[in-house]
């Protein structure tokens, strides 16, 4: 019979360095004054983006340095929310609400990378954004050409590619559906769960305690994310 002992202190002491890193980064950003922040660690600033150059196509590249997540607040980048909601037909309250709704985690770079190292299927940018949605859901667009591994340090781009996904998923909802989600509601769940689950919703299917936890942070989000894009 073998010793489980050995994986439980090695499950354990995974648990114990991720816990002192997350620890590690919140009492960095609260002992780093304003206007001293180190390279890769100055706030975002509200406005079209960070520091970057344009394409032609008019919208920013990876930015030159990081940018940090010590004081993110989602409503800084009501601008970028209302420009890609109208680019791609998405309500700015839904693209806002989302964002709120993934403000759970440091969105600090190193932070997000360090993760991502202990828990490879670990999602990156403001917009928690998994590989394989990414990789979808830039085929023929004109960030076509952007890698997933860029989404800590470009927060247009993570904005950007959480609004064509939720044009791709509303794009498969059926005109008219039994359940008594509105359309905003099932497109939230399916940025959460996932196309096919988000069609199962509409037909009627009852969410799980995880997604039922999603919707109602959405709804409590909801007219902050209202206001912060003038909705």
């Amino acid at each position: 019979m073998s010793d489980a002992r050995g994986p439980r202190r090695l499950r354990w002491l995974l648990a114990v360095v991720v816990f002192a890193l997350a620890v590690y980064v919140i009492v960095r950003a609260a002992n780093t004054p304003q206007g001293e922040a180190s390279q890769g660690d100055s706030p975002p600033s509200p406005g079209p983006s960070v520091s970057s150059s344009v394409t032609q196509a008019g919208r920013p590249t990876a930015p030159e340095s990081p940018v940090a997540a010590s004081t993110y607040d989602p409503a800084d980048y009501a601008s970028q929310v209302r420009d890609w909601a109208r680019r791609t037909g998405v309500g700015a309250q839904l693209l806002m609400a989302v964002l709120y709704n993934e403000a759970y985690k440091p969105h600090d770079p190193s932070f997000e990378r360090a993760w991502q190292k202990m828990k490879p299927d670990a999602a990156f940018g403001i917009a928690n954004m998994h590989r394989a949605t990414f990789d979808e859901v830039k085929k023929g667009r004109d960030f076509a050409g952007r890698r997933w591994e860029e989404l800590p340090d470009d927060r247009d781009l993570a904005i950007e590619s959480e609004a064509w996904y939720l044009h791709d998923l509303g794009a498969q909802l059926p005109a008219q559906w039994p359940a008594s989600y509105d359309r905003d509601e099932l497109l939230a769940l399916g940025y959460n769960t996932g196309a096919s689950n988000m069609l199962a919703f509409a037909r009627g299917t009852s969410p799980g305690s995880q997604a039922r936890s999603y919707l109602d942070k959405l709804h409590a989000n909801w007219d902050k994310a209202g206001r912060a894009v003038g909705a």
